[in-house]
């Protein structure tokens, strides 16, 4: 079957899925925002209490950033799987929506953790979004590149191993956070932190798939 035929039997064509995917997460990225109130400073208080109540909202702050940069870390990961992958079919267009739709609740998620920093269900839910969302990516890697044959087949088999490695690394990160929240759920926070310095600073990974893929020209 042809590239061509199996596109027009999806109904969806990869350019707007993309289109489509773009556009949740820069909406999820921006719903965020609005955790962050601004916080209200009596007429005639002292100076600093503007200051003093703004460092009251470090944790608000921190989730905020974890979950912008763990939504940037995914959309580059869709984006780079994306320009493996040639076509699209049925099963991969709703196993994207779910990813989707994992994505559409990290606002949600962030609000709720952000108001309830020391409640152990806030912070699971949190963590079981975050990786929701990781593993739904993975599954759409793996349908991609199993029998469905979605990708490039130019596409390097130590290219996909290491895809598949670093897109499990954060759920895996994630259900180690919420096993600790079950018993220090402050410590939990922190290692969501993780995550995103994790794929920030992860070393070299450009330089591996630039080998593999002039290892296959």
């Amino acid at each position: 079957m042809t590239e061509k035929k199996s596109i027009a039997m999806a109904g969806l064509t990869k350019g707007r899925v993309e289109t489509l995917t773009d556009s949740v997460f820069a909406i999820a990225m921006t719903l965020m925002v609005f955790n962050l109130r601004v916080p209200e400073v009596p007429a005639g208080s002292v100076g600093w209490e503007l200051s003093r109540k703004l460092i009251g909202m470090w944790h608000e702050f921190t989730i905020y950033a974890i979950s912008f940069v763990v939504l940037g870390i995914y959309w580059i990961g869709h984006h780079n799987h994306f320009h493996w992958i040639r076509k699209t079919d049925r099963k991969s267009l709703w196993i994207n929506l779910a990813f989707l739709f994992a994505v559409t609740l990290i606002p949600f998620s962030t609000i709720l953790v952000g108001r309830y920093p020391e409640q152990r269900d806030a912070i699971i839910f949190y963590g079981v979004n975050l990786a929701l969302v990781g593993l739904l990516l993975y599954v759409h890697l793996l349908y991609a590149t199993g029998p469905a044959g979605l990708v490039d087949p130019a596409m390097h088999p130590q290219v996909i191993r290491l895809a598949k490695k670093l897109i499990l690394t954060g759920p895996a990160a994630c259900l180690v956070a919420i096993i600790v929240a079950f018993f220090h759920p402050r410590v939990a926070t922190l290692l969501y932190l993780l995550v995103p310095l994790f794929y920030v600073f992860l070393p070299g990974v450009d330089r591996r798939i630039s080998r593999y893929a002039r290892t296959e020209d």
